[in-house]
């Protein structure tokens, strides 16, 4: 996992869409309504910055309680109307690796992740861990898991 760096993220605004149920499949669709709101909007341009963050840890809550958001950034000013949260995300320091998004390719880093993390000396923070996009790496079906690290 050569292809680690760290980077502090910013404090964004974000507008979400909420999914509760076990986590997998319902993530995309969760990621595709998002979209379709971004799009009716002129908000998903090649600019434009996604994250999915699962808010529970599976081992510890039952699958039917997990909650995933899928989120895009979205200025201070923008108005927003329709079935869509508001939220912030709060930024701070993040191991990112950056990756095919694919199912064995996500396993694969997350099998990987934290032992790489360990070895090079960061502790895992207890934010979210993230998954981010931007509307070039939706293009090339590529994302980047974002991990909180303790800096």
């Amino acid at each position: 996992m050569t292809n680690m760096t760290v980077e502090h993220l910013p404090t964004y605004r974000i507008a979400y869409v909420r999914q509760v149920c076990p986590y997998g499949p319902a993530n995309a669709e969760a990621m595709e309504k998002l979209k379709e709101w971004a799009i009716e909007r002129e908000l998903l341009t090649t600019s434009a910055i996604l994250f999915g963050i699962p808010q529970d840890n599976p081992a510890a809550t039952p699958p039917e309680n997990c909650r995933y958001d899928a989120c895009i950034v979205i200025s201070e000013d923008y108005e927003i109307a329709g079935s869509i949260n508001e939220s912030e995300l709060v930024g701070g320091t993040y191991a990112i690796y950056k990756i095919k998004h694919t199912a064995e390719e996500v396993q694969r880093a997350w099998s990987e992740v934290l032992p790489f993390i360990q070895s090079k000396g960061y502790q895992m923070d207890n934010r979210p861990v993230i998954e981010r996009y931007t509307g070039e790496m939706i293009t090339n079906h590529s994302c980047e898991i974002c991990i909180p690290i303790i800096a």
